[in-house]
């Protein structure tokens, strides 16, 4: 059954896509990972066991299994999402992946909100201006629920928006 009007869920909570403002795409960061993992395989089962030094081969295999974890957490949703933009009538919490902080922005605390096509710029009360990059949403339908949200809590809060995208969510 739809919920619709006032008793909607007030949580808007949308997946964002790392990989679209990385310096090296997903796919890359997979290959590269694979090969280092597969490097110390080789290095492992080739290493002449009368070595002294062969632990540096297991830390190598160990820095690549790490590694190899990171990309797949920053990248894709597999242990849940964990790069994303949620909205509620209390706050705007921006987070970027599993190892970086949540940037959260108290809804009482704006003072004015800027829509651009792939931004939000956020003035707080004390004068403090966040950017909210909106380049990693992953679906355009994602993109006008999250600006429509915002113009309907600035109805609610009572804070300047300005738009250049307009009402067209």
């Amino acid at each position: 059954m739809a919920v619709s009007g006032s008793s909607a869920r007030s949580t808007l909570i949308v997946q964002l896509s790392p990989t679209r403002n990385a310096k090296l795409s997903f796919t890359v960061q997979l290959i590269l990972t694979l090969f280092w993992l597969a490097w110390a395989v080789m290095l492992l089962f080739s290493a002449d066991r009368t070595y002294e030094q062969s632990y540096l081969y297991y830390a190598f295999f160990g820095l690549a299994v790490i590694f190899f974890f990171y990309v797949i957490l920053q990248n894709t949703s597999i242990f849940g999402v964990q790069s994303y933009i949620e909205v509620t009538p209390e706050y705007i919490v921006q987070k970027f992946g599993v190892f970086r902080t949540k940037h959260i922005i108290l809804i009482p605390d704006i003072a004015a909100v800027h829509i651009t096509p792939l931004a939000l710029r956020v003035t707080l009360k004390d004068g403090e201006q966040v950017y909210l990059d909106l380049k990693q949403v992953r679906k355009k339908r994602d993109l006008n629920r999250i600006k429509h949200t915002i113009r309907d809590l600035s109805e609610v809060h009572q804070f300047e928006l300005t738009d250049n995208v307009g009402n067209n969510a």
